[in-house]
């Protein structure tokens, strides 16, 4: 096939632009030695001359096929079309953006002559990855909010953008979450029949009575309350637990949506949190020279329109300041005496021991506000008015919340003192913002079960019957989950405050007072920590929850929903861009990996009411079972004998062992590869360090044999 000589001569240029005239370069020297041609062949910067314009013949050409009879030029002819027939795809090439056109159009009408020839298996190859490509293009161009972020990435820096593309992937996960609980507890629900009412008033039992609709008229602001609260008309709604029959099918459905979600998280935050540690990876070690790097390779030469040439100029520019900010700071380090090391060191120990001070205090203060909850709801005065019940049923959200506002500021102000560079203060701060978050709903969850078992005293009064305090909470489950709903409800509106009532009106007394007032508000930045750990927090609360109140991950998709375009109206209305940015590399990792802890420890809850609480006896698809995992056993009784025997070998010895040791074959074998790649690795780096001093040496000998011959 031949090729278009005006699209080659388009993409690639004129040879005679890199060719000098054969006057200017004078004769040959007679000297004895290797040419200067010889020489400057085995440079790199030849083989790239080769992929820029392969017309060009290499250094000495003409004169050596005068000596030679054209023997170098057929040669380099043959290499130069051996370099054309890449195989490689065209974006992966060191050439020039046209010239990767050319290469591009060659191989499709390559493909459309070849594409009758070969084998049925390798039609069906190359069709399979093309479809493979083009739904990784569909998935990419489904994404939601795509240009939002890459503007508020040119705007406010990668840090801020990091943020919503974290929202936008709990988003997915919720959004998951709700669809796989409407198909495997709200339609068997209905399908199997209407659910029966609660319990009457005059229905008792060995474990007390249950009634959670209120008798006689209720007013206004009793229905407010429930609606803020999880109770009355709400509590037995398909919000909450307790509202699902008993019926073996749906209890094995109810149980397996729960396993199913959280094993969908957990696969969804390793793939996230994987590619960005190749990211993290990649931008922390030294294999790239981050300015040069930047500077040469971040550029998208398929740009079109100003306004993405501005975003990607503003992006680049972001980074910049990034790498220079943390240069400063670990040159500062370096010129440290040894008294400024220890002086350093003296005030991070101090500093840690305030921050352990003050998170001591908040933990005993959530688990104070949970115990009285309790007795305060008791009292008559409460009782009597709706407002002050309100506020007693919310005081644990209440007191977490205060903490939540008053601590994380506190620690932003610690941060700088301990002389870390921007991203270590980043992430010393989300450490320590997360444990005080995550560690209060832990808290929480330890009070709560404190109530629900006695304690873990079986042989309490309160618990002796039914395995669980049936006196306080004689639904217990149903309870837990107008915890979480409460705690998700409050953020919300603790978010919808800041912004209406302090973030907007500093923004306006900021703009419309220019003196000291107006210094004195200052600009507003996006403070990326605090905004992040609100996310993980919220996704914490819905993992805990999601089994006690099912609905619960579809009202956080549209807590989310209203929560972007509130945090978008807020970034680009009140906020400026952060005077001192971070890499967002280890944000993409950190960010993950803190939502993975999450993950964590909202199971341990979730698997201990499962395995070793009672469930309640009065309300629930489990009710009437000793635990919550009993109806599994039960229901694979009701299976063939085959399919028994099967599913009750996966749990013994005979199969567990095994699988044991082949994870443990192939873990040493991951390992062991893991170690050659690493070594194969450290050779390549040698193997560079050696071509760079080649290069330098190389050089050399060119300007010393340029020396010798004048006529070069």
């Amino acid at each position: 096939m031949e090729e278009n000589p005006t699209l080659e001569s388009e993409a690639w240029g004129s040879s005679r632009e890199w060719l000098a005239p054969r006057e200017a370069r004078g004769a040959p020297c007679s000297s004895p030695g290797p040419s200067l041609s010889s020489v400057l062949n085995e440079l790199p910067s030849a083989a790239t001359l080769r992929y820029r314009d392969p017309g060009v013949l290499p250094w000495g050409a003409l004169e050596e096929e005068e000596e030679d009879g054209g023997r170098s030029r057929k040669a380099f002819t043959e290499v130069t079309q051996t370099e054309l027939q890449d195989p490689h795809p065209s974006r992966e090439l060191p050439w020039p953006m046209q010239a990767r056109r050319a290469h591009r159009q060659r191989n499709a009408s390559r493909d459309q002559v070849v594409y009758g020839s070969g084998t049925k298996t390798d039609r069906w190859a190359r069709l399979l990855r093309r479809s493979k490509e083009k739904t990784k293009e569909g998935l990419r161009s489904l994404q939601p909010w795509a240009w939002t972020l890459k503007r508020i990435g040119g705007q406010f820096g990668a840090g801020t953008e990091s943020y919503f593309s974290l929202l936008r992937f709990l988003l997915l996960l919720n959004v998951l979450a709700s669809v796989l609980m409407a198909c495997m507890t709200l339609l068997p629900t209905w399908l199997g029949g209407a659910p029966p009412g609660p319990p009457g008033p005059d229905i008792s039992s060995p474990c007390g009575s249950y009634n959670p609709h209120s008798q006689g008229l209720v007013t206004f602001a009793t229905q407010l309350f429930n609606l803020l609260s999880g109770e009355g008309y709400l509590e037995w709604s398909p919000l909450f637990y307790g509202f699902y029959p008993p019926r073996p099918r749906l209890a094995v459905t109810y149980l397996c949506w729960a396993f199913a979600v959280g094993l969908i998280c957990l696969l969804l935050i390793l793939h996230r949190s994987v590619s960005g540690l190749k990211q993290t990876l990649l931008a922390e070690s030294e294999a790239l020279t981050s300015y040069s790097h930047r500077v040469f390779s971040a550029w998208d030469f398929g740009l079109c329109g100003d306004v993405h040439v501005r975003l990607r100029q503003r992006i680049i520019l972001y980074e910049l300041k990034v790498e220079l900010e943390e240069t400063v700071v670990r040159r500062q380090a370096a010129v440290r005496t040894l008294g400024q090391q220890a002086r350093v060191w003296l005030v991070r120990v101090l500093l840690n021991l305030l921050v352990v001070a003050l998170l001591g205090a908040a933990f005993y203060g959530v688990y104070w506000a949970t115990g009285c909850t309790v007795e305060l709801q008791e009292m008559p005065l409460v009782q009597e008015l709706p407002l002050l019940k309100l506020g007693v049923n919310y005081l644990p959200s209440i007191f977490i919340a205060g903490v939540n506002f008053v601590l994380p500021p506190v620690f932003k102000l610690i941060a700088p003192l301990e002389g870390y560079t921007r991203s270590r203060q980043i992430v010393f701060i989300l450490l320590r913002t997360v444990f005080l978050r995550l560690a209060s709903l832990v808290v929480l969850l330890f009070s709560l079960w404190n109530q629900i078992t006695c304690g873990g005293d079986s042989e309490a009064e309160d618990c002796k019957t039914c395995g669980y305090n049936y006196k306080q909470l004689p639904c217990w489950e149903t309870v837990l989950g107008q915890e979480m709903y409460k705690l998700l409800l409050f953020d919300l509106l603790t978010v919808l405050a800041v912004a209406l009532l302090i973030q907007f009106p500093r923004k306006l007394l900021c703009g419309l007072c220019p003196g000291a007032l107006g210094r004195l508000a200052g600009t507003q930045e996006f403070q990326v920590p605090d905004e992040v750990l609100g996310l993980i927090y919220a996704q914490t609360v819905v993992w805990v929850g999601s089994f006690f109140c099912p609905l619960l991950p579809l009202l956080n998709t549209v807590k989310f929903l209203l929560l972007f375009y509130l945090k978008k109206l807020t970034l680009f209305s009140t906020c400026s861009p952060a005077a001192r940015t971070f890499r967002a590399s280890a944000a993409n990792f950190f960010f993950p990996l803190v939502l993975l802890l999450g993950l964590a420890i909202s199971s341990v809850p979730l698997l201990y009411s499962i395995f070793l609480i009672p469930p309640s006896k009065l309300c629930g698809p489990f009710r009437g079972q000793s635990s919550i995992w009993a109806q599994i056993p039960e229901s694979i009784s009701s299976l063939p004998e085959t399919t028994q025997n099967f599913l009750f070998f996966l749990g013994t010895q005979a199969f567990a062992v095994p699988l044991l040791l082949i994870s443990s074959i192939l873990m040493a074998y991951t390992v062991a590869l893991a170690n050659s790649y690493g070594r194969l690795i450290s050779e390549l780096k040698r193997q560079r360090e050696t071509e760079a001093q080649n290069k330098v040496f190389l050089a050399r000998r060119a300007v010393a044999l340029t020396s010798t011959k004048p006529a070069l």
